[in-house]
């Protein structure tokens, strides 16, 4: 065992967050994203949280402070409403990596998908919000 890591984070999920470099993308997708169909490499996290999961990459992942938007959302459907686990996310990432809860942009549906097919993971999660996709890019460690 380690100390100071994060129980949720499995030893291959902690192998791909140090694999990965500067400008890597990471998703993380709810339970109804194509997670394993659009996956280079695919994590199972069933039965976790984004938000739990989130939580514990951003205490080991830096954020890349060297674009606008290091976090992307899966833009919502037209009529549906912005999802409550979105306040969520600006939350945890306002936590572990002050200065960053501004800096998320929402990505079209299927540009998503597009975007997620090139990320260098995907984690499939359990999680039951809808569009609680998130796409996370990795900065440096300063």
């Amino acid at each position: 065992m380690l100390k100071n890591i994060p129980p949720i984070l499995s030893p291959e999920l902690l192998k791909i967050l140090n694999e990965m470099g500067h400008g890597d993308e990471i998703v993380l997708g709810d339970g109804n994203f194509p997670a394993a169909s659009n996956a280079k490499r695919l994590v199972r996290c069933d039965g976790h949280g984004v938000p739990e999961l989130l939580d514990a990459i951003l205490r080991l992942l830096p954020l890349d402070s060297y674009v606008d938007s290091p976090l992307m959302l899966m833009q919502v459907g037209a009529g549906d409403e912005q999802p409550d686990v979105w306040k969520t996310y600006k939350e945890i990432v306002a936590k572990n990596e002050p200065g960053f809860e501004d800096k998320f942009s929402e990505i079209e549906r299927f540009a998503f998908y597009e975007r997620a097919r090139s990320a260098y993971a995907i984690v499939a999660t359990g999680e039951t919000a809808l569009y609680a996709n998130i796409i996370l890019k990795k900065g440096v460690v300063k």
